[in-house]
């Protein structure tokens, strides 16, 4: 068993928000994300009436709605997340989402996105 200083240094990050780069996935949609190794947070900025398609993944998701309102249709049904509100999304689960106004919505990941990280969300890039 090791002890804390024997322990190897773990790299941490400080991101500023504002220095962080705005991914422009279509003319909808805007994303901003850092991930560590376990854990990954995004800022997402949906345009009313952008549309975020049917999908799932491994990750568990923890959408919190900070501006506006997004229509979920997840198992058949639809539940709109207003702001102040947060939705937990299990893991392989699918679901979708519309904004219905003008929405910022902070995502919690784990883990970390791979699809978002390398590029390949060609869902979200139409």
């Amino acid at each position: 068993m090791s002890t804390p200083t024997e322990q190897k240094s773990q790299k941490f990050q400080h991101v500023r928000l504002n220095d962080m780069p705005v991914e422009h996935l279509n003319p909808l949609i805007d994303r901003q994300f850092v991930a560590g190794d376990r854990t990954m947070l995004a800022r997402i900025i949906l345009r009313k009436g952008s549309i975020v398609p049917l999908h799932s993944h491994e990750n568990e998701q923890i959408a919190y709605v900070l501006d506006g309102a997004l229509k979920f249709v997840i198992q058949g049904k639809e539940l709109i997340v207003r702001s102040g509100e947060i939705l937990v999304i299990p893991p392989n689960l699918p679901h979708s989402a519309e904004a219905l106004e003008d929405t910022v919505d902070l995502d919690i990941f784990c883990p970390p996105r791979a699809d978002w990280i390398n590029g390949t969300d060609a869902y979200l890039r139409k």
